[in-house]
């Protein structure tokens, strides 16, 4: 066929073979020379190919031809006319390239081919550990997620807000691959904002309940009620003008201020304690600078209802069980906490050193 048309290019001459090449493809058809339009078989490669919403068939022959998953937008444009019932989902997918137009669009149709970037981090976790996990997870540098994170206010958080410590909600999320760290970390913080407003948080009064919030997730354990009681002894301590002095603070604020790593166990060091910084709340009264984690929709919602008690006290009692007493006079505090060392001295817990 190509000597033939070679032939017949001599004989026209030199501006009529100018024409040929122009039109050539409709020259081929209308002579009966037209050449293949569709590769064969499932391809070689990879490729991952992106729909969004509101393509529809022509968008999507085009699209696989450009990236040479089919040989031409016709090939795939005549499938889809002969299958009119099918429809696509906006995504990405990972395909071969020189595919059949079959084998393509039979891909597209298969759910196991959606390429997608799952992430998600546990409650509690300070943002140093949840910007290791996004970036294990996600593969985006850990340095880009730590710029990204610099600035709380261009995420719509408050100025009152030192970092987006506490404002990062955890949680299981699928996102699509080709992300940023910014587009995340808005993805995470749009998100607390949605638990907040679900539990009818102004928006004035963010910044405040998840504070409150991150120390409820931070010493309430697994026990859901406690997470209620513990909130109604910071409300009774915030009420009566006693200090805090919660653990979780000491150990976190130490660690803000010295660039170490967060302490995980139940007793505080006494330079913890005597640390006078802006989260230790053995040396502050009131609640600290802002969240020490990330709170969970229970610890918002125990910090929007506390239970009713008088409580002004608490201690975990038995660290395997997460059993905590509640108590309203020191003397009895005082008697919970020989339980918690009694039950150190008994099991050599780790977490008691």
């Amino acid at each position: 066929m190509l000597v033939s048309a070679l032939v017949l290019v001599a004989a026209l001459g030199i501006g009529t073979a100018g024409i040929f090449f122009t039109f050539e493809d409709r020259i081929r058809s209308v002579l009966g020379w037209e050449g293949p339009i569709d590769y064969e078989g499932e391809g070689t490669g990879e490729v991952v190919v992106t729909i969004t919403s509101g393509q529809v068939g022509g968008d999507i022959a085009t699209l696989l031809a450009e990236q040479d998953v089919v040989m031409t937008y016709k090939a795939f444009y005549s499938l889809l006319l002969q299958n009119p019932e099918v429809t696509f989902q906006p995504g990405n997918y990972a395909l071969r390239t020189q595919m059949s137009a079959r084998a393509a669009l039979d891909a597209l149709q298969n759910p196991a081919n959606r390429v997608e970037l799952s992430i998600g981090f546990n409650e509690g976790l300070s943002i140093d550990q949840v910007l290791e996990s996004l970036s294990d997870s996600s593969g985006i540098p850990l340095t880009e997620l730590e710029a990204a994170a610099a600035d709380p206010t261009v995420y719509g958080v408050g100025a009152e807000a030192p970092s987006l410590e506490g404002y990062l909600f955890p949680a299981r999320y699928t996102l699509d691959p080709s992300v940023d760290a910014a587009s995340i970390l808005q993805t995470l913080v749009d998100r607390t904002f949605e638990s907040l407003d679900a539990a009818g948080v102004a928006p004035e009064d963010r910044h405040r309940i998840l504070t409150i919030a991150a120390l409820i997730q931070r010493e309430a354990g697994s026990n859901p009620d406690d997470f209620y009681k513990v909130s109604r002894v910071i409300q009774n301590r915030l009420e009566t003008g006693m200090p805090l002095q919660m653990d979780s603070t000491a150990h976190y604020g130490y660690a803000w201020r010295y660039g170490e790593r967060l302490d995980q166990s139940v007793f505080s060091t006494q330079a913890e304690l005597d640390d006078d910084n802006a989260y230790n709340t053995y040396q502050i009264q009131g609640l600290p600078l802002g969240p020490i984690g990330a709170a969970g929709d229970l610890a918002i919602d125990a910090a929007v209802n506390p239970a009713d008690g008088n409580w002004l006290f608490f201690v975990t009692v038995n660290l395997d069980t997460g059993e905590t007493a509640f108590t309203a006079t020191g003397e009895e505090h005082n008697a919970a906490v020989r339980r918690l060392q009694a039950w150190c001295e008994e099991t050599k817990s780790p977490n008691c050193a």
